[in-house]
């Protein structure tokens, strides 16, 4: 098939799944387009690069931006900021209840004073804040449950396909080459195998989990279609996730829809504290093994994979040897600039590097240990607020319990505690929001009225404080 014709194709399907889609709700938003579109963004390419540029960055363009990519993330977050704006958001009470965010984001201003690249760091938490605000705009959506199911598929529904595209038809675009070796490596949409397998990740994710939390209403003519839609989208994502070779998001992804699947067993829901103590036991058990053993090697090599995780532990060794302050850092995202960044190019060995491939690492050299135990401090809470859901039978807390465990384990070979889709979509669960007060009032109607199903997205404002009605 020629590319174009394929190209064609393509549109013509994409548009007609968002106009057909049987998951569609006729009270969906088009605000939702907000975080829509920042979250491919995130997910594949900036628009500068879709355009042509590099891919690749120099530390010149690292520092300076893009015109096109600052005017389009500026425009997305006025947008959101109006939105919120217009829905009367209730600021006060949204810090209130993320103090521990709220505190990490305020360390993370205030770091800009001795960042040696202050200008740049205030221009890069801007853009991050555009993260919070526009994940604000669909969970202060009148239906906020269905607003994230949206979110979640309409993206899933653009990557999928579109990587799928770009790797058959274009690989130009959607294949790159080994540093050393000169082997492919498909990325699809985005711009590495990593991103790639982030992608595959999250779509798979959601697809299981819609496919669980659907399936007790699988006799109905509409709920088969969206199952046959979702199964469809889990055999792209997989072979997608194949061809990534990410080692990393193959094994979150088992290990996330293992969660979802014991969220919903009849056992587990019936005692729900087991399984509350057993994801943060599993996850020290596992930093005991890997680190205070060293059995980083011997974990990689039981799954198939190089036992220095990829040279991580090269580069590991570097970054730590450099001596940053260990207890402010660099200032926020301002390792990766000037004499650092050419020092760890020149000393790594390893071609172009601008992470640290492990999250909790690249938070302590940007925010050093305070910045380290504010982030932590969040992840504690948000485990408490996910956990407060999974006792109130909310739906959403089974994909959030799984968003929170593969996230604290991901970042222990990748780093995304930043502007990544994997931390935004952890935020759509993570987060404890305001009730909105149209939210209230047709709640209580529900209520009165004993339609359980119109009722049951108020538990996932008010639980997220451990308010009861």
């Amino acid at each position: 098939m020629p590319p174009s014709l394929a190209l064609f194709l393509w549109l013509i399907l994409t548009v007609a799944l968002l106009s057909w889609d049987p998951a569609k709700q006729s009270t969906t938003s088009p605000a939702l387009w907000v975080p829509v579109i920042w979250m491919f963004i995130l997910g594949s390419r900036l628009p500068s690069q879709w355009l042509g540029g590099p891919i690749g960055q120099a530390a010149q363009a690292l520092e300076e931006g893009n015109p096109l990519d600052r005017t389009i993330s500026s425009a997305l977050l006025l947008l959101a900021f109006g939105i919120l704006m217009s829905r009367s958001f209730k600021w006060g009470s949204f810090f209130g209840r993320n103090l521990a965010l709220t505190a990490f984001l305020g360390f993370a201003l205030v770091s800009i004073l001795w960042s040696d690249f202050p200008f740049v760091a205030f221009k890069r938490w801007i853009r991050d804040l555009g993260n919070y605000l526009v994940i604000l705009v669909a969970l202060s959506d009148r239906r906020p449950l269905e607003a994230i199911r949206t979110v979640l598929r309409r993206v899933s529904y653009l990557l999928v396909p579109l990587s799928i595209l770009l790797i058959k038809y274009f690989a130009q675009i959607g294949k790159q080459y080994q540093f050393w070796t000169g082997a492919d490596m498909y990325v699809g949409a985005t711009t590495s195998k990593n991103m790639l397998g982030v992608v595959c990740l999250i779509s798979g994710l959601f697809f299981f989990w819609d496919t669980v939390t659907h399936w007790p209403e699988r006799r109905m003519r509409r709920t088969k279609r969206l199952i046959l839609v979702n199964v469809a989208f889990i055999a792209m994502t997989l072979w997608l996730l194949n061809l990534s070779s990410s080692a990393t998001s193959t094994v979150c992804l088992a290990l996330g829809c293992l969660v979802i699947a014991a969220v919903h067993t009849k056992s587990l829901k019936r005692r729900p504290g087991l399984l509350r103590a057993m994801i943060p036991a599993c996850f020290c058990l596992y930093l005991v093994l890997a680190f205070v053993f060293n059995m980083n090697g011997q974990l990689a090599g039981a799954v198939g994979r190089d036992p220095t995780l990829t040279d991580r532990t090269k580069i590991w060794e570097v970054l730590l040897s450099m001596h940053t302050n260990p207890l402010v850092g660099t200032g926020y995202e301002s390792f990766w600039l000037g004499p650092r960044f050419q020092f760890v190019q020149q000393k790594s060995g390893l071609g172009f590097l601008n992470e640290a491939h492990n999250g909790y690492l690249e938070v302590y050299l940007n925010l050093g240990l305070i910045g380290l135990f504010l982030l932590v401090a969040f992840l504690v809470a948000s485990y408490r607020t996910i956990c407060r859901r999974l006792s109130s039978s909310s739906s959403l807390a089974s994909l959030a319990l799984a968003l929170w465990t593969l996230l604290v384990l991901y970042n222990c070979t990748e780093a995304a505690f930043k502007s990544q889709l994997m931390w935004v979509v952890f935020l759509l669960g993570a987060l404890a929001v305001p009730e909105r007060v149209t939210n209230r009032v047709r709640s209580v109607a529900a209520v009165a009225a004993g339609n359980a199903d119109a009722a049951q997205e108020v538990p996932f404002f008010l639980e997220t404080t451990g308010q009861r009605r």
